[in-house]
């Protein structure tokens, strides 16, 4: 299947330019000055190449015969001691297929072989490496991120498979964690419980630190202590995912720890549902990504505004940007061999400078293959509402006493994700996110 991937990449150059492209897969790494070892996961582009889940490996692409050139480490017998066993030259031809083989040591012979006028390079990093072996071929940092980046943002059928099945497995542990959330455990217990889930059913690497985050830390974008004893009239955020072949799942559930939600968090909780169904609703191709960013926030305002926390028009609201002040952060992004996967913003495409808004990690106009989340969300930050109450513009739409009580509410979202497909959208997601279907199942 990752022919398939150099295949793209292939064709987006030019094959009469005498030109390679060279790419160095990650090594071990350690904490610190120590012989603790980090599980090992591949660098992504590297990946999305070759296959190779292992250290220490490179790669050259001959852009003029199209041909796949993999270099494996020469382990030795201490390696075997302390890693495990060395494939031979034949389970690595088997295993990764490539056209010529070789071990690491003769990356500068086969450089100089195929002596390329132009080296293609996805850093400065990586071109440092090769103009130790190379000081006189020029090297390009251009166009290599912006092609790499287009073949990853539109996804190969077997790539969504690998979403589809991270997607399984992360309903079944979302599921789990749903049924066993009751006050007084410790957010790391739920913790354990998705972790088992996960483990249990073949993934190994979570896709990003999962947020188990009661009470206030709900309203913690990146909450990750998990050490906080829930209480029983705590909302319960939780943001995990695991990945399958590297490919990464990535979902979000808020639900009242008690088994019932309170009034008020009724409300708010309705406010991020009408949101993100109408937005999933709305997700097809040719829509604007900005615009469904907008379009939740809308609708979550207006939600707000019908339970007396904001006042004004809903077009003020949204013109003096206090949506942002409840919805600080992007509506989604890109998923893939990274949960913000990369091609948010093609070349020559800004950040909107709006509060909000500018922390959208994608601007993208929607087309059939895209994977993307839709994560609407509504927080009571004390760090943006108490100076938001004291400013002259924005305290004129808000409910100063409302807001008070709200204070140590924290948050909810709700994110599902989304495969784009010719004539709308795949849902990924299935746990629960009605209100009823989540207190039917808390009942015990």
């Amino acid at each position: 299947m990752h022919h398939l991937h150099r295949d793209k990449l292939f064709s987006l150059f030019d094959e009469e330019d005498n030109a390679i492209v060279y790419m160095k897969g990650a090594e071990l790494m350690y904490r610190y000055e120590t012989d603790y070892e980090f599980p090992f996961r591949q660098e992504s582009n590297f990946w999305y190449l070759t296959g190779v889940n292992e250290p220490d490996f490179h790669l050259i692409l001959d852009l003029e015969k199209q041909e796949y050139h993999l270099f494996t480490p020469n382990r030795d017998a201490q390696y075997a001691v302390w890693h495990g066993r060395i494939k031979s030259r034949e389970q690595y031809q088997e295993q990764y297929q490539p056209d010529h083989l070789h071990y690491e040591g003769k990356l500068p012979q086969v450089l100089k072989e195929l002596d390329p006028d132009t080296i293609y390079c996805v850093d400065e990093v990586q071109a440092e490496f090769i103009e130790e072996f190379d000081r006189k071929t020029p090297i390009d940092l251009d166009a290599l991120p912006e092609a790499i980046t287009h073949c990853r943002v539109f996804k190969t059928d077997w790539e969504l498979d690998q979403l589809r099945e991270a997607a399984r497995v992360n309903n079944i542990a979302h599921r789990a964690v749903l049924e066993a959330l009751e006050p007084g455990k410790f957010e790391y217990e739920l913790k354990a419980v998705f972790d088992y889930h996960q483990i249990h059913n073949g993934l190994m690497q979570d896709a990003y630190n999962g947020i188990f985050a009661g009470g206030k830390n709900s309203a913690i974008l990146h909450y990750v202590e998990n050490n906080y004893k829930i209480e029983d009239g705590d909302l319960f955020l939780i943001d995990a995912g695991f990945e399958r072949n590297g490919y990464a799942s990535d979902f979000t559930r808020t639900y009242p720890a008690s088994g019932s939600f309170t009034s008020i968090q009724s409300t708010v909780y309705e406010a991020v549902l009408d949101a993100q169904k109408q937005v999933i609703e709305a997700a097809k191709p040719d829509v604007k990504m900005e615009d469904l960013h907008v379009m939740a926030a809308r609708v979550m305002m207006q939600g707000l505004k019908d339970a007396g926390i904001v006042s004004g028009t809903l077009d003020d609201l949204m013109k003096k940007d206090v949506f942002a002040l409840f919805f600080p952060h992007g509506l989604g992004h890109f998923l893939g061999l990274d949960t913000h996967d990369v091609g948010g913003y093609p070349q020559g495409v800004e950040r909107i400078e709006r509060p909000g808004i500018k922390y959208l990690r994608m601007r993208r106009t929607l087309q059939p293959g895209m994977v993307l989340t839709i994560e609407p969300g509504l927080y009571f930050v004390p760090a943006l509402l108490k100076p938001a109450l004291e400013d002259d513009t924005l305290s004129q739409f808000l409910n100063a006493s409302r807001l008070q009580e709200l204070m140590d509410f924290g948050g909810v979202r709700i994110e599902d994700n989304l495969i784009i497909t010719d004539d709308g959208h795949e849902n990924l997601t299935d746990v629960p996110k009605e209100r009823a279907d989540i207190e039917k199942a808390m009942k015990k």
